[in-house]
């Protein structure tokens, strides 16, 4: 009868075993998806960020090429009126 108790007890603490495994292999799995999914929105949020980046240089690329062309347009406009003004300052010497 002793070895009839003793198996039960066996198969009683095999059971128990099985049962806290499986336990804890489901808080596990749910730990894991949960911080799957918490990994998930971190990457939703830098990638959102990442393309509110590009949007932002997009328009500073726009506004450098605008400013370009309006410096080479005061550039030119400047290099005009130095001719003006040294045509003056000629017609002026031959008058003075």
């Amino acid at each position: 009868m002793t070895i009839e108790v003793g198996m039960l007890i066996a198969v009683l603490s095999l059971i128990i075993s099985y049962l806290a495994y499986s336990l804890n292999r489901t808080k596990a799995l749910k730990t894991d998806s949960q911080e799957s999914a918490e990994l998930k929105a971190e990457l939703g949020y830098i990638r959102k960020g990442v393309d509110d980046i590009r949007i932002d240089l997009k328009a500073n690329e726009r506004q450098m090429i605008a400013l370009g062309e309006r410096i080479t347009r005061v550039e030119e406009s400047s290099k005009q009126a130095h001719k003006r003004l040294d045509a003056l300052e000629k017609e002026m010497s031959y008058n003075g």
